[in-house]
């Protein structure tokens, strides 16, 4: 593709030579003489002369560089639909492989590809031009929207609904048992019933092994557009809201309430029945045992403040250095105390 041709697709302003070939799109370091790069973080503004990328997109026109430029106001976004110009994942042919088992009452949309060892169960419906990759299951009664996308061993639980262009990566669980158990007299555990589902909105992205349990009573519910990382786990009765991005390892205990544009970076622990409201950023690691207010940024376990967060952990290391400062403090204070505030050279005299 020549770049005259790519700034066109990409809606982008061309600085440099347009009629240059473009065979794909790679980082700064490692981009090729016939490749796009892009710059997003002025910080590594610094790298862009050792490139040997054919051009790059930037934010604004670069100044002293011969290298070729696509102006764009979003690079990084436009990065990524330049990749996908470049590299689509390869698409089964649409039709029901004769290994796979489909229910007779099921219903599968126009267009779908379900590959080998993948089951759809009784009374499931899936939409159009969905794919389901090798040993995919969807349960009975499960309903699924267009564009839906399950690579091997995700699952779709029972009577779970799912909207459309949703990707589940390989081994996602939607709809599996919520945790959910009462002592009985005797001490044992005795299992209650999860009589409830998930419901999955439209452009959600949930990556590899991660379970979005379904809920007691009612439903699970993760909102539009939001992206969930592997190794995730959503309780039962949760609500992810839109946009939300949810990084690995990030652990929602059952009625967790996220408004829209909440992130959770990895590691994060939320206690249940609580509400993080829009905007807030969890940090890594952080223990969350409260609400936290609109555009809040917390860290630490518990949960505070970040910016004080940062403060007391460059404190930390320092710690051992006060605590003796602290001491030596104290045996100067008794020094001066045990001669009556005379100093610790001088004798006191008695009148």
């Amino acid at each position: 593709m020549k770049l005259h041709e790519l700034a066109a697709a990409l809606g982008c302003r061309l600085d440099g030579d347009g009629e240059v070939e473009i065979t794909g799109v790679r980082g700064m370091e490692q981009a090729g003489p016939t490749e796009l790069t892009f710059l997003a973080n002025p910080k590594y503004a610094h790298k862009v002369k050792d490139t040997r990328a054919a051009a790059i997109l930037v934010q604004a026109t670069l100044t002293g560089q011969a290298i070729a430029s696509l102006v764009s106001e979003n690079p990084y976004h436009d990065f990524a639909r330049a990749l996908a110009l470049f590299y689509q994942p390869p698409r089964p042919l649409p039709g029901i492989h004769p290994q796979a088992a489909v229910a007779a009452s099921a219903v599968v949309g126009e267009g779908a590809s379900i590959g080998a060892f993948a089951v759809v169960g009784e009374r499931a419906r899936i939409g159009r031009n969905a794919v389901l990759h090798p040993h995919a299951v969807i349960y009975e009664g499960a309903e699924i929207g267009d564009d839906f996308t399950a690579h091997s061993h995700a699952v779709v639980r029972e009577f779970c609904r799912i909207g459309d262009r949703v990707i589940l990566q390989n081994g996602a669980v939607v709809g599996g048992d919520g945790f959910g158990f009462a002592k009985t007299k005797e001490g044992r555990h005795f299992k209650i019933v999860q009589s409830g589902i998930t419901v999955i909105e439209d452009d959600v992205e949930i990556q590899a092994n991660t379970s979005i349990d379904r809920a007691t009573m009612g439903e699970t519910r993760v909102k539009r557009g939001a992206k969930i990382d592997s190794l995730v786990q959503v309780g039962h009765a949760c609500v992810v809201g839109e946009d939300n991005i949810i990084c690995s390892q990030v652990g929602l205990a059952g009625s967790s309430v996220l408004g829209k544009n909440v992130l959770l970076a990895g590691q994060a622990g939320i206690s249940g029945h609580l509400t993080i409201h829009d905007n807030a950023v969890v940090y890594a690691q952080a223990g969350v045992g409260g609400d936290i207010a609109a555009g809040d940024t917390v860290a630490g376990s518990p949960h505070f403040d970040a910016k004080t967060w940062r403060r007391a952990v460059a404190a930390f290391p320092k710690l051992p250095d006060l605590v003796r400062a602290v001491r030596q403090l104290g045996k100067r204070l008794a020094v001066l105390e045990g001669n009556g505030g005379a100093g610790p050279d001088t004798e006191s005299t008695d009148e």
